[in-house]
Formats: structure tokens, C-alpha cells, sequence
């Protein structure tokens, strides 16, 4: 996955947990913000943000990683 591929993943997941915050209903806001926390800190998306900042972001497909949690797969 791309730089911009991991950052636009992360912030769709970032909406989503902020939707479902704004939702009228009983939530527990401190695992939401958990959640939210745990999304934009991971380590893969915190160095592909940073890349993009500074205008040299990685656009090659990663091999062996989690689409899911954006972390390197185990094997």
C-alpha cells in the first residue's frame, strides 16, 4: 500500500470512529478515543504521513503488510 493509500485509510477509519461518537446513543467515549488513538498512531501510517509532508512519500505497493492494521504481517 502507498503512502497515500495508508494516510486515506487511516483517516477513513478515523471518520468512522468519529461517526459512531457523534451517534445519539450511549457509547464509551474513552475506548472510542482508544480506538482512535490506536488508527492514527500506528507506526506505518505516522511515517507515510510524515514522508508526504516532507513531499517524498513512498508510492511503491508494500509487501507483507496487514491490510487491516497497516503493521507488518507475522509470520
Amino acid at each position: 500500500m502507498s503512502d497515500q493509500e495508508l494516510a486515506v485509510q487511516a483517516i477513513s477509519e478515523a471518520q468512522h470512529i468519529l461517526e459512531e461518537y457523534l451517534e445519539p446513543r450511549h457509547h464509551d467515549s474513552e475506548r472510542l478515543l482508544d480506538r482512535l488513538v490506536e488508527v492514527l498512531e500506528r507506526p506505518a501510517v505516522l511515517v507515510a504521513v510524515d514522508r508526504l509532508r516532507r513531499g517524498v512519500a513512498d508510492n511503491r505497493p508494500r509487501e507483507g503488510l496487514d491490510r487491516r492494521r497497516s503493521t507488518p504481517a507475522r509470520v
